[in-house]
């Protein structure tokens, strides 16, 4: 979701593999996720993965898809390696999986912020035309926590310092389609710090200081389980 000042949003272009209105779809059903039934059943269960159903959806997205949208926006501390391999065994592409993630995880952010600060949601854009990439970065391949990466010799200079082998899983989650990677940690650069920033405990950049900026990401962390 680009932003264009205060409460306005550029269109929704296509992405590298997933096209303007299916990335709208997405961003939907994230929204739609937090009323769906069955996504309420699973996370009030001890084990969500024993609950069977199916889920309330808005758009006419793949099954697979949708089970990776709500997931995320209803429970995503208690993902697992092999779900993550049975939706794409179901038939998302490892691409289409990484840059529905990025999608999610950017719409989730926007829409977080937006409730903390007591401002109602962006207006989700209309999707547009435009040709699809569908280009993957040469020789990536996957880490051990299903993380996948740009092979130094095929990234750019600010990509083997900034998503490369040699940083946090986090930063190499979305690196299979790098556009999802830059997008996502542009606005993780204005919401948070910059990798730069990140590793500078000697300024202060925001209003209140590194410390209780880290504290305050710490407690929300524990409150959503983040094992990160």
């Amino acid at each position: 979701m680009r932003i264009r000042g205060p409460g306005s949003v550029l269109p929704y272009p296509p992405g590298t593999w997933l096209t303007g209105v299916k990335r709208v779809a997405i961003a939907r059903e994230v929204r739609n996720a937090i009323q769906c039934g069955f996504c309420a059943e699973r996370k009030a269960s001890l084990m969500p993965y024993g609950v069977t159903g199916s889920h309330e959806t808005v758009t006419d997205l793949p099954a697979a898809q949708i089970e990776l949208i709500h997931r995320l926006a209803t429970d995503s501390a208690r993902l697992k390696r092999s779900w993550a391999r049975e939706l794409i065994d179901n038939g998302l592409s490892e691409e289409e999986y990484v840059e529905t993630v990025g999608i999610a995880c950017t719409t989730i952010s926007l829409d977080t912020f937006a409730h903390a600060v007591g401002m109602s949601p962006r207006e989700i854009p209309a999707a547009i035309d435009g040709d699809l990439k569908k280009v993957r970065p040469p020789e990536a391949h996957q880490g051990d926590a299903w993380v996948l990466w740009i092979a130094p010799d095929d990234a750019s200079e600010v990509d083997r310092e900034t998503f490369g082998p040699g940083v946090s899983n986090i930063r190499r989650s979305l690196s299979l389609v790098p556009a999802e990677a830059h997008g996502f940690f542009d606005l993780v650069s204005n919401q948070y710090l910059s990798a730069e920033q990140m590793r500078d405990f000697a300024t202060r950049f925001r209003a209140i200081t590194r410390a209780q900026i880290e504290l305050i990401a710490g407690r929300i962390s524990a409150i959503n389980q983040c094992a990160y």
